[in-house]
């Protein structure tokens, strides 16, 4: 018989800002199956706050080290670093 899957499990880094809206610098989220890089971000968003919520409209994503764009799937066991704008030269 063919199991099917109904969540799929990623990790999350947040850096700098994102970690400090977050309250959190990691933490493992579970998606359906097919979910996208704007799925996981809205459904961080919805769980920690309007603080994240804005913060991660501004953010850039790594998927497994690779920047990623916001209709990216995610893979199960992927990681995603969330990375804030950064200044300084």
């Amino acid at each position: 018989m063919t199991q099917r899957t109904t969540s799929t499990t990623v990790g999350v880094r947040y850096f700098a800002g994102a970690a400090a809206a977050a309250g959190v610098e990691e933490e493992s989220v579970e998606l359906p199956p097919g979910a996208t890089v704007a799925d996981l971000a809205a459904a961080v968003g919805g769980a920690r706050g309007a603080d994240l919520t804005r913060v991660l409209a501004a953010c850039s994503f790594l998927l497994d080290g690779v920047t990623a764009e916001r209709t990216d799937p995610l893979p199960a066991g992927a990681v995603v670093d969330v990375l804030p704008p950064f200044a300084g030269g």
